[in-house]
């Protein structure tokens, strides 16, 4: 009789149960890496944000414009910052508006609903979304959680920085 070479039922059902068991453990490590990007990506925005409010700051020392206010702007007036528009500063920083953000970090945005809502109100097929109220610039990536979002504060007096919130955690992402 001639013997036969193969895996018996036995072996075949371990071996299923040691890769379910390695696909389990190690499952969470993948589901995590699109929480973890979207966090990246928005410390990536942070990042260009406070580097072109610098350099913002920075032309408008020069020129002698740190201490003006929004208001004290008229017309076609502001920092140049090399773009096309002028940069109508807030105590030498970038105003939380939409329009200024966009010309610094030159960068699109869709239009949020509101600050808590995800939704978009104004679709520009942008890869970012800004919600702005009083000054206060709430930033996301278009699709991302509600959570997953954080704010840029203008400046609101000579000498004093913008803020920004804490960064979400991937959790929350």
């Amino acid at each position: 009789m001639k013997k036969q070479n193969g895996f018996t039922l036995i072996e075949l059902v371990v071996v299923i149960i040691i890769l379910g068991i390695l696909a389990v453990t190690a499952a969470p490590k993948f589901i995590n890496l699109q929480s973890d990007a979207r966090v990246s990506a928005l410390e990536g925005m942070k990042a260009s944000l406070q580097g072109a409010n610098s350099l913002v700051y920075s032309k408008a020392a020069i020129a002698g414009d740190e201490k003006k206010a929004k208001g004290d702007w008229t017309g076609d007036n502001g920092v140049d910052i090399g773009t096309e528009d002028k940069a109508k500063t807030q105590y030498g920083y970038l105003q939380g508006l939409q329009v200024e953000l966009e010309n610094a970090v030159d960068v699109k945005f869709n239009v949020g609903t509101s600050a808590t809502d995800p939704k978009i109100k104004t679709d520009n097929k942008a890869d970012w979304v800004i919600f702005v109220k009083s000054g206060v610039a709430t930033i996301w990536q278009t699709d991302a959680p509600a959570a997953c979002k954080f704010t840029y504060t203008e400046s609101d007096g000579v000498g004093k920085t913008p803020s920004f919130s804490d960064m979400p955690t991937a959790s929350g992402c």
